[in-house]
């Protein structure tokens, strides 16, 4: 991808990639594995941007990557926090916690504002904010069968906000596996389950267990999907019966799945509208309690999502072009490369 740049740093075997390089500041997530590839990390970044576009902020996507083993974990992120912390002190940078990292880890860098939102609830705005997208797509879930791909604690909250609009969970998958209940899952003990048991979860809900992908293909009204980037491939797509897809996590779908998803009248949501949620906490200028950040994000997120609905390219191509007119009125040219697996 053009305009993006990485800085690898001194202290510690970690880079940062910052898409954008002319935008007054960048944002994005930090990542710890004993490899983390850069071409993963700028696909990340490239996400961030196209999704600060479609809110009308100027901020480029930023995607940092720690490569440590187990044993050497601790130094590693510690050196990290201890070297761009000027840069999120001046406020060019703002970094919140990826895979492999607490909000423990990162706390010298991620301290609340003053004036800013009080302790944003990520897990509670990405569930608002999704099931807002699906509600506007749907015109309501009432009655929806929804599978979710990739639950976590972290999307779990998505359950939650789909039992609350009235939809039966019929399928879900974790790392460990998936499970399916044609009348429908248990939300309580499913929420309870990933709570004590993680990924493992899964085993603790006495249906039968089979293998993560097996999800794709539940029979379900809509697919909520962000187990990793390009979870649904060509192939994948080709199993998927589910006439809406709604992303929880980013670039969910490859280039090749979504022409294959629009050709089988399946209507894919832009990753970098429908999770957005947690990411509203880093606008500039914002501000309010949790409650008042929460129905923000419910408002714009639906609102951006109204605007897509019925373009002939469908909504996630539409919102690409949205954002682009965006960055168009503040960038001499646009990047080349759009937030697609």
């Amino acid at each position: 991808m053009s305009d993006v740049s990485v800085q690898k740093l001194q202290e510690s075997d970690a880079f940062i990639v910052f898409d954008l390089d002319a935008a007054p500041a960048h944002a994005g997530i930090v990542r710890v594995a004993p490899k983390i590839l850069v071409d993963g990390a700028t696909t990340l970044a490239r996400s961030l941007t196209y999704l600060y576009a479609s809110f009308e902020q100027q901020m480029g996507g930023a995607s940092a990557g720690i490569n440590a083993k187990p044993d050497g974990r601790d130094e590693a992120v510690a050196a990290f926090v201890a070297e761009v912390g000027p840069r999120v002190a001046d406020g060019s940078l703002q970094l919140r916690p990826g895979k492999g990292l607490a909000e423990a880890d990162l706390a010298p860098l991620t301290a609340p504002q003053p004036g800013g939102p009080v302790e944003p609830d990520d897990g509670g705005l990405l569930g608002a904010g999704a099931v807002a997208a699906a509600v506007r797509a749907t015109n309501g879930l009432s009655g929806s069968r929804v599978a979710v791909d990739g639950l976590d604690p972290l999307t779990v909250e998505v359950v939650a906000e789909l039992v609350a609009a009235g939809a039966t969970i019929v399928a879900v998958s974790t790392t460990a596996g998936s499970v399916a209940a044609p009348g429908g899952i248990d939300p309580g003990a499913l929420s309870a389950a990933i709570t004590e048991h993680g990924a493992a979860a899964i085993e603790h809900l006495g249906l039968a267990v089979d293998p993560a992908s097996a999800v794709f293909a539940a029979d379900a009204d809509v697919l909520f999907a962000g187990s990793k980037v390009g979870a649904i491939d060509h192939e994948v797509a080709a199993g998927i019966t589910a006439g809406l897809v709604v992303p929880i996590g980013p670039v969910p779908v490859s280039a090749k799945a979504l022409a294959l998803l629009r050709r089988s009248g399946t209507v894919v949501l832009p990753d970098f509208v429908c999770a957005a949620g947690p990411w509203f906490a880093t606008f500039p200028g914002s501000s309010g309690s949790a409650d008042e950040l929460r129905s923000t994000v419910v408002d714009r997120v639906g609102g951006v999502i109204g605007d897509l609905l019925g373009h002939a390219d469908g909504p996630l191509l539409a919102a690409c072009y949205r954002a682009e007119a965006f960055l168009a009125t503040w960038q001499e040219s646009l990047p080349f490369g759009r937030p697609l697996a």
